[in-house]
C-alpha cells in the first residue's frame, strides 16, 4: 500500500502539521493515543497535547509485554505512531478553561522502527495491500447492534432493559431515542456520516448504521464508535453492552456488514446484465467468503457468548449458503445495483476485534477470487424449516457450535493462518482456547436449577 503520509526529512507530513494546528486551534490540552490489543479491547495512553509533535516523528515508547497478544517480556519495548487521519476532538470532554481531549488511532512499530506485525491494525492493513496488489480496494458497511441496560444504586451493570420498544418502535416504549439521538451527534461531531438509526427488535436493543467506507477507516470506525456509544450511555447512568446475547431467549446483537471491492473500473462487484446485479469477481468473493466461514467465525464471533446468538429461531445465520431472499442464510443479498452493488455477511457480531475480523472477511473473499471459488446457487427457502436430510441435499454446512470447535477450524485454515500471521493467529487460538477451556469448567445458574435437586 503506497504511504500517503511520507514524511519528509526529519520532518513532519502536510496532515501531521495540520493536525498540531488544530491541536492548538481547539485549544486541546491532552491526546488520547488509542490502539486494539488481540481481542479488540481499545487501549489508550494519555500524553500532554505538547508531545504530538514527538508522537508523529518519534513515536511514543509502551510496555507491549503488557497488552494481551503482543510480545514477551524481554522484547517489551514498542512504539505507538499515531495515524493523522484518525484525529478527532472528544465532544464529551471539555475542562472549564475550555480545554479539550482529542484521540490519535495508533500504528505499532517494534524497536527496529518495524510496523509490528501483531498489531491488529498492521494485520489489516497489509491484507489491503495483498487486495491492493490485485487491483482492488474495499469498502465496508457496519451494522453494529448493541443493549442499553439500566446501572444498580452503585453504578453496576444490569440486564434490566432501558426500554420496553421493538422493532422500529417509537416513543413512549423507545425511551432510549434521545440516547441514540445524542449518540449520533455525538459521533458527527467525530466526523461520523450516520445514515440511520432504530429500536431492534429485543427490549433495550438498538442499532446505528454509520456509511461504508474502506476497510480499514470501517475497522477504525468501529472500535471508535463502541467507545461513543459506551461513553454517552454512562452520562445517562445506562451500561451499553455489546456483548452477542446477553438474556437468553431473545434476539442477540449482530453486526452485519456489507462488502463490495473497487477498481479502476469502478464497483467490481457490479453487473447490470446479472440476475443479482452481481460480477463474476463478487461471485467468486463471495465463494471464498463460503469456503472459509468456519474458520473465520473464530474471529468474527470471538467470544463463548457469541455462540449462544449463532442458533436457530432468532434471525441469526449459522448455515453457510447464500440468498437474494431470506436471512437465515450467511450472506444476503440486497437489492442494488451499479455503485450499490454488495453483499452482507450476516455472521459477525459487535464483540470481535474490527481489524482482525475485517482481515479475515477480506483474506476469504480475495482467495475465492484466486481460487474462482463458486458459491453455488442461492437458498431461497427458509433453511431454518430444512431437516439435516434436505441440508444435505442440498450441500449446506452449519458454522460450528462453540468457541472450541471454531478454534480449530481457523487453525486448520492456512489461508487465513497466513492472513493473521504466525504470531496473531498463534496468540489469538492460544487466548481462545483458554477461554473455552475456562468455560467449560464453570457450572451455570441453569445447570444449579436443572440438576441440584434432580440427581
Amino acid at each position: 500500500m503506497t504511504d500517503e503520509h511520507a514524511k519528509p526529512d526529519g520532518g513532519l507530513t502536510a496532515e501531521e502539521q495540520a493536525v498540531l494546528d488544530e491541536i492548538e486551534e481547539e485549544n486541546v490540552d491532552f491526546l488520547r493515543l488509542q490502539f486494539t490489543d488481540i481481542l479488540g479491547t481499545v487501549k489508550n495512553v494519555s500524553v500532554p497535547a505538547h508531545q504530538a509533535e514527538k508522537a508523529f516523528t518519534e513515536g511514543i515508547y509502551f510496555d507491549g509485554s503488557s497488552i494481551e497478544g503482543f510480545v514477551r517480556i524481554q522484547e517489551s519495548d514498542m512504539r505507538l505512531v499515531p495515524d493523522p487521519d484518525t484525529f478527532a476532538v472528544l465532544p464529551w470532554r471539555s475542562g472549564e478553561d475550555g480545554s479539550a481531549a482529542a484521540r490519535l488511532i495508533c500504528d505499532i512499530v517494534d524497536t527496529d522502527g518495524e510496523p509490528f506485525v501483531g498489531g491488529p491494525r498492521q494485520v489489516l492493513k497489509s491484507v489491503l495491500e495483498e487486495a491492493e496488489e490485485m487491483g482492488y480496494s474495499v469498502s465496508i458497511g457496519p451494522e453494529p447492534e448493541f443493549f442499553l441496560f439500566k446501572t444498580d444504586d452503585e453504578g453496576n451493570a444490569t440486564t434490566n432493559p432501558h426500554d420496553n420498544g421493538g422493532y422500529f418502535d417509537l416513543a413512549p416504549k423507545d425511551l432510549a431515542s434521545d440516547v441514540r439521538k445524542e449518540i449520533i451527534f455525538t459521533l458527527e461531531e467525530m466526523g461520523f456520516e450516520i445514515e440511520a438509526s432504530h429500536h431492534e427488535v429485543a427490549k433495550g436493543q438498538h442499532e446505528i448504521n454509520f456509511k461504508y467506507d474502506d476497510a480499514l477507516t470501517t475497522a477504525d470506525n468501529i472500535a471508535t464508535f463502541r467507545a461513543v456509544v459506551r461513553a454517552v450511555a454512562a452520562q445517562h447512568d445506562l451500561h451499553a453492552t455489546f456483548m452477542p446475547k446477553p438474556i437468553a431467549d431473545i434476539n442477540g446483537s449482530g453486526m452485519h456488514s456489507h462488502i463490495s471491492l473497487f477498481d479502476e473500473d469502478g464497483n467490481a462487484f457490479a453487473d447490470e446484465g446479472d440476475e443479482f446485479n452481481l460480477s463474476e469477481t463478487a461471485y467468486q468473493f463471495m465463494g471464498g467468503i463460503l469456503n472459509h466461514a468456519k474458520a473465520f467465525t473464530a474471529v468474527t464471533n470471538p467470544t463463548v457468548n457469541s455462540y449462544k446468538r449463532l442458533v436457530p429461531g432468532y434471525e441469526a445465520p449459522i448455515y453457510v449458503a447464500w440468498s437474494d431472499t431470506n436471512r437465515s442464510a450467511l450472506v444476503r443479498v440486497p437489492d442494488a445495483a451499479g455503485v450499490s452493488a454488495r453483499f452482507e455477511v450476516r455472521s459477525p457480531d459487535p464483540s470481535c476485534n474490527p481489524y482482525l475480523a475485517m482481515a479475515s472477511l477480506i483474506a476469504a473473499g480475495l482467495d475465492g477470487i484466486k481460487t474462482g471459488a463458486d458459491p453455488g446457487d442461492p437458498v431461497r427457502e427458509d433453511i431454518y424449516e430444512f431437516d439435516d436430510e434436505k441440508r444435505q441435499e442440498y450441500g449446506i454446512e452449519t458454522l460450528p457450535p462453540n468457541l472450541g470447535a471454531a478454534v480449530e477450524e481457523l487453525e486448520e485454515d492456512e489461508v487465513l493462518q497466513e492472513a493473521l500471521g504466525p504470531h496473531t493467529s498463534e496468540k489469538f487460538a492460544e487466548a481462545k482456547s483458554q477461554e473455552f477451556s475456562e468455560y467449560l469448567t464453570q457450572v451455570s445458574q441453569w445447570e444449579e436449577d436443572r440438576y441440584l435437586e434432580t440427581f
